[in-house]
């Protein structure tokens, strides 16, 4: 039996959980996540409790029960509190700025950036070299600072670049063997 799939989901006060089909939807103060889950897990809402089974101990059985419960629990967590992933950005000249609802950022190439935000996810600029991507689906709010970071990565030599808040960047050392004595 999966460990993550049968521990049972506490459905918090002010979330609505309903289950037709195959479809569960999860409404919240936040907003509202619907998803589509496989016919052979079976999502149930008891006394305020939602539990996760499996049809059968096949393979592919196994390996959805806990990645289902996961997903589930995701979306009650996102309508309750949310998601957010913050970018920080380190570079000489590299700044950000939010006009409307666009993110335009100086990266070191020869025009801005632009980035649009899309729909469910608001983008926060706190500092000139601060992002911060918040939203209630967790999916869409890391494919969308993944694709931000992906605008100028950090690199090895000076570390220059956008990266997630807390993440290490190995350096390198440079050119050494150009030096004789």
């Amino acid at each position: 039996m999966s460990r993550i799939g049968r521990m049972p989901i506490a459905i918090p006060a002010g979330v609505t959980v309903e289950v037709s089909g195959s479809t569960v939807t999860v409404k919240g103060p936040k907003g509202e996540l619907k998803s589509n889950m496989h016919p052979a897990i079976t999502v149930s809402v008891e006394d305020n409790v939602i539990h996760v089974t499996r049809s059968s101990e096949e393979k592919l059985h196994r390996s959805l029960h806990g990645l289902t419960r996961t997903l589930v629990a995701n979306m009650v967590t996102g309508v309750t509190e949310g998601y957010k992933k913050e970018l920080e950005i380190q570079g000489v000249g590299y700044r950000v700025a939010k006009q409307g609802k666009q993110l335009q950022m100086s990266l070191g190439f020869s025009h801005p950036v632009n980035v649009e935000e899309i729909d469910g996810i608001t983008i926060d600029v706190p500092a000139p070299n601060k992002i911060i991507i918040s939203g209630i689906d967790k999916q869409k709010v890391g494919q969308f600072a993944a694709e931000v970071r992906e605008k100028r990565p950090p690199e090895p030599y000076k570390g220059k670049g956008i990266r997630y808040a807390g993440e290490v960047v190995r350096r390198k050392e440079g050119k050494t063997g150009g030096k004789k004595k």
